[in-house]
């Protein structure tokens, strides 16, 4: 038998990698060997939960409960599923993520903590590690689930920056990071950067210095950016916007030349 420091490591990276078959398994044993060990009940809650598996989750938590009356994570996790069984919703399950899912790299990820939350019942049912997506409207970038339900937004300096690189040809995935039934924070990573934007960096860059021991060849040649100036940026949309003008009056001619040649 594994000792229990032994387990409760393995259980940490099943959950880290979102193995959450094995972090239910790991967390059960350590539960059978201690069974006032709070940490593995939350593990474990929280490990049915990201499968979908609202009523297991209710019934860990609430033994979680009976050890630790004052645990605010506790109350958390049992007021969503409370939201979730009213609205006979339940959370998106996860596939299994890669360690690296998360990892910061400068000036091409960033996490970030959305604005304007939706309602209690939508975010409820959100999974960390769920692909979210960027909807661009006319001032701001929304987020939200593949069934196209409102996340949240991000903040306003933010929409703007990545609307101009949506446009310039830039492509971002996302990621829900952390959230419960008021925040919700979200990891947005570079996908595609558009050639319009090839030497900078979507994302402001800091000084802190990441280690690139687990990037690959493209990646490390992509963090070698440049920070974009206000100045740059502002010019780099007035030029877009100039574009799109002339693709609509373009299109309007199209549409005209054709009108006159079926009239004839």
């Amino acid at each position: 038998m594994k000792n229990l420091e032994e387990l409760e490591k393995n259980a940490i990276d099943a959950a880290i990698s979102a193995n959450w078959d094995e972090a239910i398994k790991l967390n059960e044993e350590i539960i059978r060997h201690d069974k006032n060990n709070i940490e593995a009940y939350l593990r474990l809650g929280f490990a049915y939960f990201q499968k979908g598996d609202i009523k297991n989750a209710k019934k860990i938590y609430l033994k979680a409960k009976k050890l630790q009356q004052e645990n605010y994570l506790i109350e958390k996790n049992l007021e969503k599923i409370t939201v979730l069984e009213k609205k006979k919703n339940r959370p998106s399950s996860t596939t299994t993520l890669s360690p690296y899912t998360f990892l910061d790299i400068p000036g091409k990820t960033k996490s970030i903590s959305l604005v304007n939350c939706g309602q209690k019942s939508t975010l409820a049912a959100l999974s960390i590690g769920q692909e979210v997506f960027l909807v661009p409207k006319k001032r701001k970038l929304e987020v939200r689930t593949k069934n196209k339900e409102y996340i949240g937004s991000l903040p306003d300096d933010l929409s703007k920056r990545l609307t101009i690189f949506m446009k310039a040809g830039s492509s971002f995935c996302c990621y829900i990071k952390e959230s419960d039934l008021k925040n919700v924070t979200v990891f947005i990573k570079e996908e595609k950067r558009g050639k319009r934007v090839l030497r900078y960096a979507p994302f402001p860059i800091n000084n802190n210095i990441t280690a690139n021991i687990n990037l690959n060849n493209e990646e490390k040649e992509n963090n070698d950016s440049e920070e974009i100036s206000d100045n740059d940026l502002e010019k780099l949309a007035e030029s877009l916007i100039n574009e799109d003008k002339e693709e609509f009056i373009s299109f309007q001619s199209n549409l005209e030349d054709d009108q006159e040649e079926s009239e004839e």
